[in-house]
């Protein structure tokens, strides 16, 4: 896993200012909620992190490594989204290694990376069926093994719990809070206090800036 820091980070949208001038430090294998409301900028800055979003101003690094400019292929990023975004005509095996087989990973090394993340998630018993065939939750877990099969530097998710019930979503909370015991940088966005409390760390955003940071154990 990697250090992720942000230096002055600006992006604007038609002269719309939706993160200003944020710089935050990630350190490796910390877990870190981005909180706020709708609008706040979290899921922005989020995406400028994976480079699904390019920044207007100030730099990214991974460590000692620029990738302000990289394309979010080569930044070695496992993103999980709100939506699972799987694949409905694919097993949970074959959405997990859909990425893998676009990367050309030799076929032995994506069998022993699909049948390990999904232990991790506890689906190694599921990897025949399709998405139709498994709870939101389980479906979830799909999406964070996926993420975590390409050995990312840094596991980012976004609002991972929003299609969720509440024990759907803690238990989706819990595997990242393992993954993190396990050494997994992780930075999550939510708007839910509940769940940024998971974190180490929870970052408040409100109007594209940060206002406040909370350690856990901190929280009112």
């Amino acid at each position: 896993m990697s250090r992720v820091v942000l230096n002055n980070i600006v992006k604007r949208y038609d002269g719309s200012v939706a993160v200003s001038e944020m710089s935050l430090d990630i350190r490796d294998g910390e877990f870190v909620a981005l909180l706020g409301p709708s609008g706040c900028g979290k899921t922005t800055t989020l995406r400028m992190i994976a480079g699904f979003i390019e920044a207007t101003e100030g730099s990214i690094h991974f460590g000692d490594k620029d990738v302000t400019n990289l394309p979010a292929n080569k930044r070695n990023t496992g993103m999980v989204f709100q939506g699972f975004a799987l694949f409905p005509h694919m097993t949970v095996a074959q959405n997990v290694a859909y990425g893998l087989e676009m990367r050309r990973v030799p076929k032995p090394e994506i069998a022993e990376r699909v049948a390990k993340v999904l232990d991790l998630v506890q689906l190694g018993a599921f990897a025949g069926r399709f998405p139709r065939q498994l709870s939101g939750g389980q479906q979830q877990r799909v999406a964070v093994a996926r993420a975590l099969g390409g050995q990312p530097s840094i596991l980012l998710a976004d609002e991972p719990t929003g299609n969720l019930d509440s024990r759907n979503g803690g238990a989706v909370m819990d595997l990242l809070k393992e993954l993190h015991q396990e050494g997994a940088t992780i930075c999550m966005v939510t708007h839910d206090p509940r769940y940024a409390q998971y974190a180490d760390r929870t970052i408040h955003l409100f109007d594209g800036r940060i206002v406040e940071e909370n350690f856990a154990g901190a929280h009112a």
